[in-house]
């Protein structure tokens, strides 16, 4: 995970709390993290989660017929595919609205931790052309 996004997220785990539990499958005495290995590397590791948290995290048990271990890989690229599949649909429409509501593509990315790039791509999903209509852009010329 890339420090931006370490951060992030460490904001939104102290900010919000745990809203998605550590997915975790048997692995023969313990437990193996099949979703959320970053969320559980924060609450294990950051004294004020972990001082939160009292110690424990909290998880869920995922369901598998067999524990391999590719079966427990399997799972965990289904969860993070599907999440991001709907993340990018969910993040462009976050941005399509903030940008609705007047908000400068400065202050979108500084409030969701992008950079204007990332905004500028956002914007493009959506395909939305009033998105960019607080953009200047210079007279078109034609060829006579």
């Amino acid at each position: 995970m890339a420090p931006v996004e370490q951060r992030l997220l460490h904001t939104s785990l102290l900010t919000e709390g745990y809203t998605q539990p550590v997915g975790v499958a048997q692995a023969g005495q313990g437990y193996s993290v099949v979703d959320g290995y970053h969320r559980m590397q924060l609450g294990k590791h950051k004294p004020r989660l972990r001082e939160r948290l009292k110690g424990y995290l909290p998880v869920v048990l995922v369901h598998q017929e067999s524990g391999g271990d590719a079966e427990r890989r399997a799972a965990t690229v289904r969860h993070n595919r599907a999440r991001g599949q709907n993340a990018v649909t969910a993040m462009s429409d976050l941005v399509r609205d903030m940008a609705r509501l007047g908000w400068e593509d400065g202050r979108i990315a500084k409030e969701l931790g992008m950079d204007a790039g990332e905004v500028l791509r956002l914007k493009q999903i959506s395909g939305l052309a009033e998105l960019f209509g607080d953009e200047t852009f210079s007279q078109a010329w034609t060829v006579e």
